[in-house]
Protein backbone atom coordinates (compact mmCIF):
# COMPACT_ATOMS: atom_id res chain seq x y z
CA UNK A 1 0.00 0.00 0.00
CA UNK A 2 1.42 3.48 -1.58
CA UNK A 3 1.32 6.30 0.37
CA UNK A 4 -1.97 8.37 -1.55
CA UNK A 5 -3.72 4.93 -0.72
CA UNK A 6 -3.14 5.22 3.14
CA UNK A 7 -4.06 9.33 2.22
CA UNK A 8 -7.35 8.00 0.82
CA UNK A 9 -7.98 5.66 3.30
CA UNK A 10 -7.74 8.19 6.14
CA UNK A 11 -9.50 10.66 4.24
CA UNK A 12 -12.75 8.11 3.69
CA UNK A 13 -12.57 6.73 7.39
CA UNK A 14 -12.35 10.98 8.16
CA UNK A 15 -15.92 11.51 5.79
CA UNK A 16 -17.93 8.75 7.66
CA UNK A 17 -18.53 8.30 10.80
CA UNK A 18 -19.50 4.94 10.94
CA UNK A 19 -16.37 4.00 9.03
CA UNK A 20 -14.40 5.57 12.21
CA UNK A 21 -17.01 3.62 14.31
CA UNK A 22 -16.47 0.43 12.79
CA UNK A 23 -12.08 1.50 13.01
CA UNK A 24 -12.89 2.50 16.75
CA UNK A 25 -14.57 -1.20 17.57
CA UNK A 26 -11.72 -3.20 15.64
CA UNK A 27 -8.74 -0.92 17.87
CA UNK A 28 -10.33 -1.62 21.13
CA UNK A 29 -10.65 -5.14 20.15
CA UNK A 30 -7.24 -5.20 19.57
CA UNK A 31 -6.52 -3.32 22.93
CA UNK A 32 -8.00 -6.12 24.96
CA UNK A 33 -7.10 -8.83 23.35
CA UNK A 34 -3.31 -7.03 23.97
CA UNK A 35 -4.42 -6.71 27.36
CA UNK A 36 -5.04 -10.70 27.66
CA UNK A 37 -1.50 -11.29 26.04
CA UNK A 38 0.61 -9.04 28.46
CA UNK A 39 -1.33 -10.45 31.39
CA UNK A 40 -1.42 -13.76 30.61
CA UNK A 41 2.14 -13.96 28.65
CA UNK A 42 4.55 -11.94 30.98
CA UNK A 43 2.92 -10.89 34.22
CA UNK A 44 1.89 -13.90 35.23
CA UNK A 45 5.43 -15.42 33.71
CA UNK A 46 7.17 -12.63 35.71
CA UNK A 47 5.18 -13.49 39.52
CA UNK A 48 5.49 -17.39 38.50
CA UNK A 49 9.01 -16.86 39.50
CA UNK A 50 8.31 -14.65 42.90
CA UNK A 51 8.16 -16.63 46.15
CA UNK A 52 5.07 -15.34 47.45
CA UNK A 53 1.44 -15.49 45.83
CA UNK A 54 0.42 -12.26 46.44
CA UNK A 55 1.30 -11.08 43.44
CA UNK A 56 -0.55 -12.97 41.97
CA UNK A 57 -3.55 -12.59 43.78
CA UNK A 58 -3.64 -8.66 43.47
CA UNK A 59 -3.08 -9.32 39.52
CA UNK A 60 -6.08 -11.17 39.94
CA UNK A 61 -7.87 -9.06 41.62
CA UNK A 62 -6.60 -5.98 38.91
CA UNK A 63 -7.06 -8.12 36.19
CA UNK A 64 -11.16 -7.56 35.79
CA UNK A 65 -11.57 -3.79 36.48
CA UNK A 66 -8.43 -3.05 33.68
CA UNK A 67 -10.20 -5.28 31.34
CA UNK A 68 -13.78 -3.48 32.07
CA UNK A 69 -12.00 -0.24 32.31
CA UNK A 70 -10.86 -0.39 28.51
CA UNK A 71 -14.35 -2.21 27.15
CA UNK A 72 -16.24 0.78 29.07
CA UNK A 73 -13.75 3.67 27.45
CA UNK A 74 -14.23 2.14 24.29
CA UNK A 75 -18.22 2.21 24.53
CA UNK A 76 -18.11 6.04 25.31
CA UNK A 77 -15.77 6.57 22.90
CA UNK A 78 -17.61 4.99 19.95
CA UNK A 79 -20.85 6.51 21.68
CA UNK A 80 -18.83 9.83 21.40
CA UNK A 81 -17.93 9.37 17.78
CA UNK A 82 -21.27 8.38 16.49
CA UNK A 83 -22.88 11.34 18.51
CA UNK A 84 -26.32 10.38 17.56
CA UNK A 85 -28.10 12.16 19.79
CA UNK A 86 -26.09 14.76 22.33
CA UNK A 87 -28.04 13.96 25.65
CA UNK A 88 -28.07 10.62 25.10
CA UNK A 89 -24.03 10.52 24.54
CA UNK A 90 -23.30 12.58 27.29
CA UNK A 91 -25.57 10.34 29.85
CA UNK A 92 -23.89 7.29 28.45
CA UNK A 93 -20.75 8.56 28.78
CA UNK A 94 -21.79 9.80 32.71
CA UNK A 95 -23.25 5.97 32.90
CA UNK A 96 -19.69 4.60 32.01
CA UNK A 97 -17.11 6.88 34.06
CA UNK A 98 -19.17 5.62 37.08
CA UNK A 99 -19.73 2.04 36.21
CA UNK A 100 -15.24 2.71 36.21
CA UNK A 101 -15.24 4.24 39.67
CA UNK A 102 -17.32 1.27 40.94
CA UNK A 103 -15.52 -1.61 39.12
CA UNK A 104 -11.91 0.67 40.66
CA UNK A 105 -13.64 0.90 44.24
CA UNK A 106 -14.50 -3.05 44.47
CA UNK A 107 -11.00 -3.80 42.90
CA UNK A 108 -9.20 -1.47 45.49
CA UNK A 109 -11.68 -2.62 48.61
CA UNK A 110 -10.82 -6.75 47.73
CA UNK A 111 -6.92 -5.69 48.17
CA UNK A 112 -7.26 -3.78 51.28
CA UNK A 113 -9.46 -6.93 52.60
CA UNK A 114 -7.04 -9.13 51.31
CA UNK A 115 -3.85 -7.57 52.79
CA UNK A 116 -5.44 -6.90 55.86
CA UNK A 117 -5.67 -10.75 56.02
CA UNK A 118 -2.47 -11.90 54.68
CA UNK A 119 0.44 -9.20 55.98
CA UNK A 120 0.87 -10.90 59.09
CA UNK A 121 3.84 -9.09 59.78
CA UNK A 122 2.51 -5.54 59.86
CA UNK A 123 -0.65 -7.40 61.81
CA UNK A 124 2.09 -8.29 64.65
CA UNK A 125 3.56 -4.55 64.69
CA UNK A 126 0.54 -2.74 64.26
CA UNK A 127 -2.01 -4.89 66.46
CA UNK A 128 -5.23 -6.03 65.75
CA UNK A 129 -6.86 -3.31 66.78
CA UNK A 130 -4.95 -0.91 64.99
CA UNK A 131 -4.98 -2.54 61.62
CA UNK A 132 -8.70 -2.71 61.89
CA UNK A 133 -8.77 1.05 62.99
CA UNK A 134 -6.70 1.81 59.49
CA UNK A 135 -8.97 -0.99 57.50
CA UNK A 136 -11.70 0.62 58.65
CA UNK A 137 -10.75 4.55 57.85
CA UNK A 138 -9.24 3.50 54.60
CA UNK A 139 -12.29 2.19 53.66
CA UNK A 140 -14.67 4.95 54.36
CA UNK A 141 -12.28 7.12 52.26
CA UNK A 142 -12.54 5.68 49.52
CA UNK A 143 -16.35 5.21 49.68
CA UNK A 144 -16.09 9.25 50.19
CA UNK A 145 -13.85 9.59 47.42
CA UNK A 146 -16.08 7.39 45.17
CA UNK A 147 -19.21 9.32 46.33
CA UNK A 148 -17.19 13.18 45.83
CA UNK A 149 -16.39 11.79 42.19
CA UNK A 150 -20.28 10.53 41.28
CA UNK A 151 -20.92 13.90 42.26
CA UNK A 152 -18.67 15.63 40.26
CA UNK A 153 -19.77 13.34 36.97
CA UNK A 154 -23.37 14.02 36.91
CA UNK A 155 -22.57 17.69 37.80
CA UNK A 156 -24.24 17.95 40.82
CA UNK A 157 -23.55 21.10 42.86
CA UNK A 158 -22.94 20.15 46.43
CA UNK A 159 -22.49 24.23 47.25
CA UNK A 160 -25.54 24.51 48.69
CA UNK A 161 -25.04 20.52 50.73
CA UNK A 162 -22.00 22.34 52.25
CA UNK A 163 -23.43 25.58 53.01
CA UNK A 164 -26.40 23.80 55.16
CA UNK A 165 -24.12 21.39 56.42
CA UNK A 166 -22.05 24.24 58.19
CA UNK A 167 -25.05 25.43 60.03
CA UNK A 168 -26.49 21.80 60.87
CA UNK A 169 -22.62 21.10 61.72
CA UNK A 170 -22.40 22.73 64.63
CA UNK A 171 -26.04 21.35 65.61
CA UNK A 172 -24.40 18.19 65.69
CA UNK A 173 -20.85 18.65 66.99
CA UNK A 174 -22.47 20.19 69.93
CA UNK A 175 -25.13 16.85 70.09
CA UNK A 176 -22.53 14.44 69.29
CA UNK A 177 -19.92 15.62 71.94
CA UNK A 178 -20.01 12.82 73.85
CA UNK A 179 -19.42 10.27 70.84
CA UNK A 180 -16.50 12.78 69.40
CA UNK A 181 -14.98 12.76 72.89
CA UNK A 182 -14.89 8.83 72.74
CA UNK A 183 -13.84 8.44 68.78
CA UNK A 184 -10.83 10.50 70.05
CA UNK A 185 -10.28 8.72 73.13
CA UNK A 186 -10.04 5.65 70.95
CA UNK A 187 -7.46 7.55 68.81
CA UNK A 188 -5.12 8.09 71.65
CA UNK A 189 -5.85 3.98 73.00
CA UNK A 190 -4.87 2.92 69.39
CA UNK A 191 -1.99 5.22 68.87
CA UNK A 192 -0.64 4.89 73.12
CA UNK A 193 -0.91 0.81 73.12
CA UNK A 194 -1.90 0.89 76.04
CA UNK A 195 -3.43 -2.65 76.05
CA UNK A 196 -4.54 -4.70 73.36
CA UNK A 197 -7.28 -7.59 73.13
CA UNK A 198 -6.66 -10.37 75.31
CA UNK A 199 -4.88 -7.94 78.13
CA UNK A 200 -5.66 -8.13 81.93
CA UNK A 201 -6.14 -4.39 83.06
CA UNK A 202 -7.24 -2.84 86.21
CA UNK A 203 -8.60 0.40 85.26
CA UNK A 204 -8.45 3.32 88.60
CA UNK A 205 -8.09 0.08 90.91
CA UNK A 206 -11.84 -0.81 90.28
CA UNK A 207 -12.85 -2.67 87.38
CA UNK A 208 -10.57 -5.96 86.39
CA UNK A 209 -11.29 -8.11 83.87
CA UNK A 210 -9.99 -8.87 80.09
CA UNK A 211 -10.05 -6.93 77.16
CA UNK A 212 -12.41 -8.42 74.59
CA UNK A 213 -12.80 -5.94 72.28
CA UNK A 214 -11.63 -2.30 71.41
CA UNK A 215 -13.63 -0.23 69.48
CA UNK A 216 -14.13 2.97 67.67
CA UNK A 217 -16.93 4.25 71.10
CA UNK A 218 -15.75 1.50 73.82
CA UNK A 219 -13.41 -0.88 75.02
CA UNK A 220 -15.34 -3.97 76.52
CA UNK A 221 -13.97 -6.16 79.51
CA UNK A 222 -15.49 -9.75 81.21
CA UNK A 223 -14.69 -9.54 85.01
CA UNK A 224 -13.48 -12.12 87.25
CA UNK A 225 -17.49 -12.89 87.36
CA UNK A 226 -18.30 -13.25 83.90
CA UNK A 227 -19.36 -9.70 83.43
CA UNK A 228 -19.38 -7.71 80.55
CA UNK A 229 -18.42 -3.73 80.91
CA UNK A 230 -18.48 -1.43 78.39
CA UNK A 231 -16.85 1.37 79.29
CA UNK A 232 -16.53 3.95 76.71
CA UNK A 233 -12.92 5.01 75.40
CA UNK A 234 -12.89 9.25 76.21
CA UNK A 235 -12.64 7.46 80.09
CA UNK A 236 -10.24 5.08 79.37
CA UNK A 237 -8.06 7.58 77.86
CA UNK A 238 -8.84 9.39 81.29
CA UNK A 239 -7.99 6.82 83.59
CA UNK A 240 -5.13 5.32 85.20
CA UNK A 241 -4.89 1.86 83.58
CA UNK A 242 -3.08 -1.23 85.27
CA UNK A 243 -1.98 -3.52 82.69
CA UNK A 244 -1.41 -6.85 84.02
CA UNK A 245 -0.76 -8.44 80.72
CA UNK A 246 2.19 -5.67 79.74
CA UNK A 247 5.24 -5.83 79.34
CA UNK A 248 5.19 -9.41 79.67
CA UNK A 249 2.56 -12.06 79.18
CA UNK A 250 2.77 -13.35 82.68
CA UNK A 251 1.55 -12.34 86.23
CA UNK A 252 3.61 -11.77 89.29
CA UNK A 253 1.93 -13.84 92.61
CA UNK A 254 3.11 -13.03 95.82
CA UNK A 255 2.29 -15.56 98.79
CA UNK A 256 2.62 -14.52 102.33
CA UNK A 257 3.37 -17.53 104.98
CA UNK A 258 4.24 -17.49 108.52
CA UNK A 259 5.94 -20.17 110.49
CA UNK A 260 6.79 -19.71 114.09
CA UNK A 261 9.73 -18.82 115.86
CA UNK A 262 12.69 -21.18 116.84
CA UNK A 263 11.69 -23.24 112.90
CA UNK A 264 14.41 -23.85 110.59
CA UNK A 265 14.45 -20.91 107.95
CA UNK A 266 16.24 -22.52 105.39
CA UNK A 267 14.24 -25.72 105.60
CA UNK A 268 11.13 -23.52 104.97
CA UNK A 269 12.82 -21.70 102.10
CA UNK A 270 13.61 -25.15 100.70
CA UNK A 271 10.40 -25.93 100.74
CA UNK A 272 8.27 -23.29 99.13
CA UNK A 273 10.93 -23.24 96.82
CA UNK A 274 10.52 -27.13 95.98
CA UNK A 275 6.57 -26.50 95.93
CA UNK A 276 6.96 -24.02 93.25
CA UNK A 277 9.33 -25.99 91.03
CA UNK A 278 6.92 -28.99 90.79
CA UNK A 279 4.06 -26.45 89.48
CA UNK A 280 3.74 -27.08 85.64
CA UNK A 281 2.03 -23.34 85.75
CA UNK A 282 5.24 -21.56 86.58
CA UNK A 283 7.25 -20.24 84.33
CA UNK A 284 10.87 -20.98 84.41
CA UNK A 285 11.85 -17.44 84.22
CA UNK A 286 11.90 -15.41 86.32
CA UNK A 287 13.04 -17.97 88.65
CA UNK A 288 10.68 -18.41 91.82
CA UNK A 289 12.14 -16.54 94.61
CA UNK A 290 11.46 -16.95 98.40
CA UNK A 291 11.92 -13.66 100.90
CA UNK A 292 11.44 -13.62 104.76
CA UNK A 293 9.56 -10.24 104.78
CA UNK A 294 9.19 -9.39 108.60
CA UNK A 295 9.99 -10.44 112.24
CA UNK A 296 6.49 -10.50 113.76
CA UNK A 297 4.89 -10.30 117.03
CA UNK A 298 4.05 -13.81 117.06
CA UNK A 299 5.75 -15.53 113.29
CA UNK A 300 8.35 -15.37 110.84
CA UNK A 301 7.29 -13.79 107.55
CA UNK A 302 7.76 -15.50 104.78
CA UNK A 303 6.79 -14.68 101.25
CA UNK A 304 7.11 -17.02 97.93
CA UNK A 305 7.39 -15.03 94.69
CA UNK A 306 5.66 -16.93 91.59
CA UNK A 307 4.82 -15.93 87.62
CA UNK A 308 2.25 -17.89 86.14
CA UNK A 309 1.52 -17.75 82.44
CA UNK A 310 -1.28 -16.02 82.32
CA UNK A 311 -2.94 -13.83 84.56
CA UNK A 312 -6.29 -15.51 85.14
CA UNK A 313 -4.56 -18.62 86.90
CA UNK A 314 -3.67 -16.04 90.13
CA UNK A 315 -6.71 -16.82 91.98
CA UNK A 316 -6.47 -20.88 91.39
CA UNK A 317 -2.73 -20.68 91.60
CA UNK A 318 -3.23 -18.91 94.89
CA UNK A 319 -4.91 -21.68 96.19
CA UNK A 320 -3.47 -24.46 95.11
CA UNK A 321 -0.17 -23.45 96.78
CA UNK A 322 -1.64 -22.35 99.69
CA UNK A 323 -3.03 -26.44 99.71
CA UNK A 324 0.43 -27.56 99.12
CA UNK A 325 2.22 -25.33 101.75
CA UNK A 326 -0.47 -26.52 104.07
CA UNK A 327 0.36 -29.70 103.46
CA UNK A 328 3.78 -29.90 103.23
CA UNK A 329 3.87 -28.00 107.00
CA UNK A 330 1.93 -30.70 108.56
CA UNK A 331 4.39 -33.46 106.66
CA UNK A 332 7.50 -31.26 108.59
CA UNK A 333 5.91 -30.53 111.58
CA UNK A 334 6.44 -27.02 110.80
CA UNK A 335 3.75 -25.39 112.66
CA UNK A 336 1.92 -21.79 111.21
CA UNK A 337 1.22 -19.64 114.31
CA UNK A 338 -2.41 -18.39 115.22
CA UNK A 339 -3.62 -16.28 117.64
CA UNK A 340 -4.64 -18.26 121.10
CA UNK A 341 -6.22 -17.48 123.99
CA UNK A 342 -4.97 -19.03 127.53
CA UNK A 343 -7.70 -18.92 130.23
CA UNK A 344 -6.70 -19.87 133.76
CA UNK A 345 -8.60 -21.01 136.43
CA UNK A 346 -8.23 -20.17 140.08
CA UNK A 347 -9.22 -22.11 142.64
Amino acid sequence: MNASNIFNYFFLVREHVWAQVLVAVALYILATILIELVVNRIIRRLCAHTKTTLDDQIIDVLHRPVYQTVILIGIMHIFTIANINPGFTAAIVKIGNSFIILAWLAAIIKIINFLATTLTSWREKLGPDLLSLIHKGLFLMLIFSAVASWFYIWEINLTPVFASAGVAGIAIALAAKDTLANFFGGISLFLDKVYRVGDYVIIDNNERGEVVEIGIRSTRIITRDDVLVNIPNSIMATSKIINESAPYPQYRIKIPVGVAYGTDLDLVEGLLLDIAANNDKIVPQPFPRVRVRTLADSSVNFELLVWVKDPRDRGVQTHLFLKEIHKKFNEEGIQIPFPQLDVHLEK
